[in-house]
């Protein structure tokens, strides 16, 4: 396991955040009305979120906040900009931690009341500095958004929280750019407890906007810098959910779920290796137990497939046939049209056999 940076602990509700606790996976809802909302918030908590974020504009939003905190799985944070009111509506309404943004939160004064609702509410607060809305005294400071600018901003406004007696405090200090996203988390690390949030905001599509995120966690999660993580993608928001897993699971800080090993193909291929990783890839993507499974084109990678729980490799290409293993262990030959219903009733199999121990 790479070693975390040590912070201190906040709750954000029953979520443990910094620290050796796990880092958690968040989302953000889009729906604007109740049952939308909910559904998103329950599909993202099946796909392994462990928080959920809800924008709260007004009041209207406020209030399908508090009906969806009563029986949401996980833990909700609300989302403020530019109404510090709204933030109390929020605390008053149930959300378990309250995500402001320093450069349009509103005057000391609101501030000071929001941190007062939070501390009734026993909610949590997340600084939330983005680059492209940075105060304005920071951008004439220093010319342009940079990773400087967002630390002091963080900084800054982590002191006016601790000054009122609140130090239940995360960060995040994201950009759209990459390289900046680094840079800022980096140096935050350096000069504070504070547990922080990952994320690189704005990053676009689902391609692109997971291999911008992918790139910046790489180079901070090997570091140990990182508490809780949101993958921002201009898509359905489960799909961030999947795609914060699978970062942490290449890392190892995540067990959950397949983890499917198979060969990119050639010439030597003897199955449908692209076919059948593809729906075993679709079949388990909310699998919540650990699993390990293999799909090897030929006999040249079988020993991936005899390092896993399930897997298979091609053992002839004239008759289109895969050597099943289990646990290590040949275990028959399957034609290619066999092999996927074949691993999949193994899979279940051995997902049973875990869930009895």
């Amino acid at each position: 396991m790479i070693p975390r940076r040590k912070t201190r602990q906040i709750h954000v509700g029953k979520v443990l955040v910094g620290s050796d606790s796990p880092i958690s996976v968040q989302s953000m809802t889009n729906a604007n009305d109740y049952e939308g909302t909910l559904n998103q918030v329950t599909e993202c908590a099946a796909a392994g979120a462990n928080i959920m974020r809800m924008s709260v504009p007004d009041a209207n939003a406020a209030d399908v906040l508090r009906r969806v905190v009563l029986v949401s799985p996980v833990p909700i944070v609300a989302d403020i900009h530019y109404d510090w009111r709204m933030a109390i509506l929020a605390a008053d309404a149930g959300a378990a931690c309250l995500r402001i943004n320093p450069g349009n939160i509103g005057s000391s004064d609101g501030v000071r009341e929001v941190v007062a609702a939070a501390r009734n509410n026993k909610c949590s607060i997340r600084i939330g500095v983005n680059g492209g809305s940075l105060e304005q005294k920071l951008v004439e400071k220093y010319g342009e958004p940079c990773a400087d600018a967002m630390v002091e901003s963080a900084l800054a406004n982590a002191r006016i929280l601790e000054e009122l007696g609140f130090g239940d405090i995360k960060i995040s200090v994201k950009s759209s750019d990459t390289m900046m996203t680094i840079e800022a988390y980096e140096k935050l690390a350096a000069a504070c407890d504070y547990p922080l949030h990952l994320g690189v905001t704005e990053a676009g599509g689902i391609m692109d906007g997971t291999i911008k995120t992918a790139m910046a966690f790489g180079a901070l999660l090997r570091h140990g810098i990182g508490d809780t993580i949101r993958v921002s993608l201009s898509a359905d928001p489960v799909e961030e959910v999947r795609a914060g897993i699978k970062m942490l699971k290449a890392f190892g800080l995540s067990k959950r779920g397949l983890t499917l090993i198979s060969c990119p193909t050639c010439s030597r291929k003897c199955i449908d290796v692209m076919g059948i990783a593809a729906r075993l890839s679709e079949k388990y993507k909310d699998e919540a137990h650990c699993i390990t499974a293999a799909v090897m084109g030929c006999v040249v990678n079988r020993g991936e497939a005899s390092h896993v729980d399930v897997g298979v490799y091609g053992a002839s290409q004239t008759d289109r046939t895969g050597m099943l293993c289990i646990g290590g262990a040949a275990s028959g030959t399957l034609n290619n049209d066999e092999i996927f219903a074949t691993m999949c009733a193994e899979i279940d199999r051995v997902l049973d056999e875990n869930n009895k121990k």
